[in-house]
């Protein structure tokens, strides 16, 4: 019988883990993580708002184990050895037959004073500093940005700064307080959200400009101070910072003979497999893959990479062409608050939806359909 080891229970391990069920349903799958929750980022972007609290983004995962037969390992990795074969752990060494790694990257964190700016897809957390700083505040400059890896193109998440930062001036003009507020959106890049196409580039910096939030694009970032953001093109004021920096990969990855890419991401080859190690497998914002540069790192994606990781693995152990491919997909819902904006890329295509409530709707509808498998 085929021994499984998943580490992280996020969207992309808990992918495998339906994958690896829905092929095979005799193996033995353990799981490692922290907790066994799974926290719907896409989300938080509701939480400032109000839209949607700490017990709409956390769902407990002990139900879904179950129902899928899972073994459930709570603690930490911290490194991994016999080419993959054996997890090590806080609690312990965990053997396998196979291995994915689904465990998420780390933001970047190098920039001097990034401890007064908050970093909202770091969870729930974060979500709700940015909820109580708002609350608190009567006026002032609030300024949202994003930045790079810039030795992995990949490794950033940009599209829901656009979201805080429409979702904040929606908010700000129910209340009846956006006139005592400055909104500052500022990125290094000159084109910010490029990847999502030229055409909602230019769609959002049009919404940006009718909003009337300001701009301060293309200069590489220097530092924050406490009320300031500092960058080689200027600096400005900033009563609040949010800002969401680069991604590279977990501090345990050092602890082992991964093969890593200049970003400091897994190697992995167009079928999710590490590169030069047997039986081991990657998906999610872990990993670096072969693709576009447009490539994203979003719970989709993820999914996507998920799905042909688990099923490879399973070829792999029997045997059998391990030869499935994870298509290249980006597809996402631009929310405000009160109407979104779609936008959805592939190699041969991109197209986008201009904002209306429908598309609003259309992602709450979707963020309960999602979870209803994990509940």
């Amino acid at each position: 019988m085929k021994n499984i080891t998943i580490i992280g229970a996020g969207f992309a391990g808990l992918t495998a883990i339906k994958q690896l069920r829905k092929h095979d349903k005799d193996c033995n799958i353990t799981l490692i993580s922290p907790r066994a929750e799974l926290q719907y980022l896409p989300s938080l972007i509701w939480v400032p708002s109000g839209l949607r609290k700490r017990e709409d983004i956390i769902i407990p995962l002990h139900n879904f184990f179950k129902r899928m037969d899972v073994t459930f390992h709570q603690t930490s990795v911290t490194g991994l050895r016999d080419g993959g074969r054996t997890v090590e752990t806080d609690a312990g060494d965990v053997s396998n037959d196979g291995l994915i790694i689904a465990s998420g990257g780390r933001f970047i964190k190098k920039l001097p004073g990034i401890e007064h700016a908050i970093t909202p897809c770091e969870g729930i957390d974060a979500a709700e500093k940015i909820r109580d700083r708002l609350d608190a505040m009567a006026g002032g400059t609030i300024a949202f940005g994003f930045a790079g890896n810039p030795k992995e193109p990949s490794a950033m998440r940009g599209g829901p700064m656009f979201e805080f930062l429409f979702g904040t001036d929606t908010l700000l003009r129910r209340q009846g307080k956006r006139k005592n507020f400055d909104l500052v959106f500022f990125s290094p890049a000159p084109k910010p959200g490029n990847r999502l196409g030229p055409k909602a580039v230019g769609r959002l910096l049009d919404e940006m400009k009718k909003r009337d939030i300001q701009t301060h694009l293309g200069h590489k970032m220097k530092a924050f101070e406490k009320a300031k953001v500092k960058t080689e093109g200027g600096e400005f004021d900033a009563d609040l910072i949010i800002f969401m920096p680069g991604m590279t990969g977990n501090q345990w990855f050092d602890n082992t003979e991964l093969p890593r890419s200049e970003g400091g991401l897994i190697k992995a080859d167009k079928h999710c497999k590490v590169e030069s190690m047997d039986a081991v497998y990657v998906a999610g914002d872990s990993g670096s893959f072969p693709g576009p540069e447009w490539m994203p790192k979003q719970a989709h994606m993820a999914d996507l990479q998920a799905e042909a990781a688990a099923r490879n693995l399973l070829a792999e152990l029997d045997g059998q062409p391990a030869d499935a491919v994870f298509k290249v997909e980006l597809i996402c819902i631009v929310d405000s608050n009160d109407k979104g904006m779609m936008v959805s890329r592939t190699e041969n295509r991109n197209f986008m939806l201009p904002g209306t409530i429908l598309l609003h709707w259309t992602k709450r509808l979707f963020e309960w359909w999602y979870l209803r498998q994990y509940r």
